[in-house]
C-alpha cells in the first residue's frame, strides 16, 4: 500500500504511522483494531474521539472483509493510519474487491431500511467521523478525526 498522501499530511514529519495487511477473516479484526486502539491512544491523537475511532475502524474493517473480500482468506485488506498533531488521525482501509457506488447505499434510517438487519456501517462511519472519502472505485476509504 503507498504511503498515506494528503496535501495537509506531511509524511516526513508524520509523529506515527502504522501500516498493517490483514488477513480476510472476521476473527483476524478484533484484534488488529485493539492493536491500532492501543497505539492511537499511546500517541494521543484522538483522545476525546477513541470510541468513535474505534467504532469506525471495525466497521471499515468489516465492510472490507465481507464485502469487498468476500471473505476469502486468501486475500488481504490493508490499512494506514497516521497521526499528526494539527491534522489530527487519518485512516485508510483498502480492498481488493470490485467496489462499489457509494451514492447506491440506501438510507438506514428511511423507510423499510429501519428494519433492516444489516446495511449500517457506512451510515456509522459517515456519523462518527469527521471526514470520509471512499476512492478507487469503492475499494478505498478513507476516514479523518481532526
Amino acid at each position: 500500500m503507498e504511503t498515506v498522501s494528503s496535501s495537509e499530511f506531511d509524511n516526513e514529519r508524520l509523529p506515527f504511522r502504522m501500516q498493517l495487511s490483514i488477513p480476510c477473516d472476521v476473527d483476524a479484526i478484533d484484534s488488529v483494531v485493539h492493536r491500532v486502539m492501543k497505539t492511537v491512544g499511546e500517541m494521543s491523537c484522538v483522545a476525546e474521539s477513541h470510541f468513535e475511532v474505534e467504532v469506525a475502524l471495525r466497521e471499515a474493517l468489516a465492510n472490507a472483509v465481507v464485502h469487498g473480500c468476500r471473505s476469502d482468506t486468501a486475500k488481504l485488506v490493508q490499512l494506514c493510519v497516521a497521526c499528526d498533531e494539527s491534522h489530527g488521525l487519518l485512516m485508510v482501509v483498502r480492498d481488493p474487491g470490485r467496489g462499489f457506488d457509494p451514492s447506491t447505499i440506501k438510507s438506514p434510517v428511511q423507510g423499510q431500511n429501519i428494519y433492516s438487519s444489516h446495511g449500517r456501517g457506512i451510515f456509522l462511519i459517515n456519523q462518527l467521523m469527521d471526514e470520509v472519502r471512499f476512492e478507487r472505485g469503492g475499494r478505498e476509504i478513507r476516514m479523518r478525526k481532526k
